[in-house]
């Protein structure tokens, strides 16, 4: 099974690759630092899994997700990652991910997780599937709400984002009703509050 580690943190690539050294039936192929140099990587070397992290400078491990599963269908994406949001996770599935397991998960698991996916099934670790129930991922906001939520955020009235947009002050209202709806938030702040907490935006 040749492994392609996709992660910022040296240590933590090399601490891997040192681990997956002991076992048999897999290798790792090639290292990447950040989302823009995995795709690269996996372009020229086709390795059957990506290890992925998700929080990943230049370009995120989402990001990097869609476009090996757009460019390379065929080769495996597996999350490795320390943060348990459930929108994040929940994110990279869609992208084409297929599976995902947290950092503080034991070697055998990861072992056993990367055989699981070799073999073209889905891998979810136990506390993965037990955050995403606990914190089921929040529907997804149109590019627009998105915009506006951003524009929330940054501390901006509605007259503001309408000036900002070009569009009318009612139609951003009628926006920030529909966030807060799909957020289950009382309030634009509450709406803030849990987008900067599930980290929503990129900001």
């Amino acid at each position: 099974i040749r492994v392609l580690l996709a992660d910022d943190h040296a240590m933590v690539r090399m601490g891997l690759a040192s681990l997956l050294g002991t076992t048999k039936d897999i290798c790792v192929v090639g290292e990447a630092e950040n989302g823009v140099q995995t795709v690269e990587q996996a372009l020229q070397l086709k390795p059957d899994i990506v290890l992925m992290d998700l929080m990943m400078p230049e370009m995120d491990g989402i990001d990097a997700t869609a476009e090996i599963h757009a460019r390379l269908p065929d080769v495996k994406i597996l999350v490795l990652t320390s943060s348990g949001s459930s929108d994040d996770i929940a994110r990279a599935l869609k992208a084409g991910a297929t599976g995902a397991l947290l950092k503080s998960s034991d070697f055998s698991t990861l072992v056993s997780a990367l055989r699981t996916t070799a073999e073209g099934k889905s891998i979810l670790s136990t506390d993965v599937r037990r955050n995403l129930d606990k914190n089921p991922p929040l529907p997804d906001l149109t590019p627009r709400q998105a915009e506006i939520l951003a524009s929330v955020t940054k501390g901006l009235t509605n007259a503001d984002i309408a000036r900002l947009l070009g569009i009318r002050e009612s139609s951003v209202k009628e926006h920030v009703n529909l966030i807060c709806e799909k957020l289950g938030a009382a309030n634009r702040a509450e709406a803030v509050a849990i987008a900067l907490r599930r980290h929503l935006l990129k900001i």
